[in-house]
């Protein structure tokens, strides 16, 4: 017989012979973390044979990838689960998603708790059953055979070809060249259930083991579109191990103890009255203090950096954003028009005068714009930092509507900067450093970037400025020294940008500041400055927000403090509770001269006994605790009792209030 023929291919960077017809599972079936492989840089399943000259790299179950296909074969299994409890359940799409998966069904009653307990044991049965994945490509009139009872599987057959066919997951499904079903089967090698789908999985479902759990059900549009059934949909988390998935569900249980929603009634900083609408918040007297502390800083290190402050209305003809082209692209999410101005003739009815729709502003920059373009402007003049807490208004969909993270009135810290195109490498660096280094005080210092593209179906201005400004873009950020994160047709339509995006202390990612060039509304403006040599030129402009919006970065810094603020930040700063009404006063005096020095603080003279006035001060996480009894009135002294329950006591007035005052003008974290 003979020898197989060998063939070069590397492996892991490492050139080596193997024989013709090797897979993955030879490479690396010995090793029980490796789940798939890339080759060629395409995820491919252990059990594909590999070309002669690919190369391939193993992936491991911890890996990032690697997790995708863990819970995408969860999703699997899970659907399997769904299908032996409720024969008549029909399938949607299953995805992996951010630290889990879903999968959508088309059943007649919602899914219960208690069925989810019922589905995930089932699941853990499959998953001991040890069954293993197997990839057949097929014709489509033999998938439309296999599937027929599977209408939605139908339908995105009848999308493959389609634009749409990649959205809200269904990418999952179908769409790389050729239809594919994955059957799993059990120890014996029969079909136990398959699945349409692209694929890869994991070798066999024992992998899995007990480190998945079921977490919510809820109702879902097929396809995302309103207009589709609505299906139920499963959600789920998968991890490499049970320790990692105990670790995920501490994480989001520390979570939801920080959710600002929560918070925000417990420390009295907001709310969102019915009466107002959805997504309208209102902010108590705290939650006034915490924002004003927030504007009044940020002002003040804008005014430090050279910006000037200007004040736009809420509102502007419609004719303005015609003219910027925000209208043409963002009309969905644009409050509708207000018709006014408009006069008829009283016995006719007839319009005597045209009326005028009007628009609650959405963004700043257009207003921006016409402040620039209200006089000549020279080159000396340049850069021109204009910088506004600008009210804007967003009709975001209900569904989508959260807190004060998505809101439809918000305010945003706005600045547009105008400069000569020699300035603009300079400007941006400026202002990157400027961005990171105002977040760092408020707190935020892990960071990254993330670079945004043009949308090739959604753009504005020639090819070649958008790529000398992406190109700006990317030296910018790559300067910056932070890792830079490629956000491929993520731009808005008339620039490219740049994100930082902030990691809070739970580890999420929240996308902070934005920096946008802009080279079209100068353009749609016809703006111009008065050059050196007397010619009229067109400026750069830059669009850059810090906060985004302040409801948004109050939310995301309430979560990142768990409540806990800053000295400088804490609505109430110290709170004086004295171990008796004997002494009221001793505290009074000590609490004014607090004040005098700038301190937000007070006496608690409630009629609660001292241990509840304690605890009521450690559910507001107050930063400092002034305890006074006889001793520390003999002594002009005061106690601290702070946040973490631990206490120094004994301190000189003078020398407490100065402690205070450093915390406080130093921005420690105590």
């Amino acid at each position: 017989m003979a020898e197989p023929k060998e063939m070069t291919i590397t492996v892991d960077q490492e050139v080596t012979q193997v024989a013709e017809g090797t897979t993955g599972n030879d490479l690396f079936g010995d090793e029980k973390t490796t789940v798939v492989m890339t080759v060629d840089g395409n995820l491919q399943d252990l059990f594909r044979v590999i070309p002669e000259g690919a190369t391939v790299e193993r992936v491991d179950i911890t890996d990032q990838a690697g997790l995708e296909v863990l819970r995408h074969s969860t999703a699997h299994v899970l659907a399997q689960a769904v299908q032996e409890m409720y024969p008549e359940a029909k399938l949607g799409i299953g995805p992996y998603v951010q630290d889990g998966f879903y999968y959508d069904f088309d059943v007649d009653e919602p899914f219960t708790p208690d069925d989810l307990k019922q589905i995930q044991k089932r699941m853990m049965r499959i998953v001991k059953a040890n069954q293993t994945f197997d990839r057949r490509a097929v014709e489509e009139r033999q998938a439309r055979e296999e599937l027929a009872d599977e209408p939605y599987k139908l339908q995105l057959m009848d999308r493959q070809h389609d634009d749409e066919a990649d959205a809200d997951g269904a990418a999952v499904e179908i769409g790389a060249g050729e239809i594919t079903i994955y059957d799993n089967l059990d120890r014996k090698g029969e079909v136990v259930w398959k699945d349409l789908c692209r694929g890869p999985h994991i070798p066999s479902t024992k992998l899995i083991a007990n480190g998945f759990a079921l977490t919510r059900a809820a109702g879902a549009y097929w396809l995302g579109s309103e207009s589709n059934p609505q299906l139920q949909r499963i959600y789920g988390t998968a991890w490499a191990s049970k320790e990692d998935l105990v670790a995920y569900q501490e994480r989001i249980a520390e979570a939801e103890r920080r959710d600002h929603r929560k918070l925000g009634a417990e420390l009295d900083l907001f709310s969102f009255p019915d009466e107002l609408g959805s997504g309208l918040p209102v902010f108590h007297p705290k939650g006034g203090i915490l924002r004003k502390e927030m504007e009044d800083y940020s002002r003040q290190r804008h005014e430090e950096a050279g910006y000037e402050f200007v004040y736009t209305p809420h509102i502007t003809k419609q004719n303005l954003y015609e003219t910027s082209g925000h209208l043409e692209w963002y009309a969905d999410t644009m409050f509708p028009p207000m018709h006014v101005d408009e006069v008829r003739d009283e016995e006719t009815g007839e319009v005597t005068r045209a009326g005028v729709d009007y628009y609650l502003k959405p963004m700043n920059c257009p207003m921006h714009n016409l402040i620039f373009a209200s006089r000549g402007r020279s080159y000396r003049e340049l850069p021109l930092r204009m910088f506004e807490f600008g009210s804007v208004y967003r009709y975001e969909k209900s569904g989508v509507v959260h807190g004060l993270t998505r809101v439809r009135g918000m305010t945003q810290d706005d600045a547009h900067i105008y400069c000569t195109e020699d300035q603009m490498k300079d400007e941006l660096t400026t202002t990157l450093n400027f961005v990171l280094d105002l977040l760092k005080d408020y707190g935020l210092d892990d960071f990254y970037l993330e670079l945004s593209t043009k949308d090739p179906e959604k753009y504005v201005g020639s090819d070649e400025v958008w790529e000398n400004a992406t190109q700006v873009l990317a030296e910018v950020g790559a300067a910056s020294g932070l890792e830079l994160v490629d956000d491929a047709g993520g731009a808005a339509f008339y620039g490219p940008k740049i994100s930082v995006q902030a990691r809070d202390a739970l580890g999420r990612t929240w996308q902070m500041s934005t920096i946008q060039l802009d080279f079209n509304l100068p353009e749609r403006f016809d703006l111009q400055y008065q050059a050196a040599d007397g010619s009229r030129q067109r400026p750069v402009m830059i669009h850059r927000a810090l906060f985004g919006s302040i409801e948004r970065f109050m939310a995301v810094l309430t979560e990142h403090y768990a409540g806990a603020f800053p000295a400088w930040l804490a609505p109430e700063q110290v709170i004086a509770v004295p171990v008796a009404d004997a002494f009221n006063d001793y505290m009074y005096d000590v609490v004014d001269k607090l004040k005098a020095r700038g301190i937000r603080a007070h006496v608690d003279n409630s009629t609660d006994r001292f241990p509840k006035k304690i605890r009521t001060a450690s559910k507001q996480k107050v930063p400092f605790v002034l305890i006074a009894g006889g001793e520390d009135a003999e002594a002009n002294a005061v106690s601290f009792r702070y946040r973490d329950g631990s206490q120094d006591n004994g301190i000189p007035v003078d020398e407490a209030i100065d402690r205070i005052v450093t915390a406080v003008e130093e921005r420690q974290q105590v």
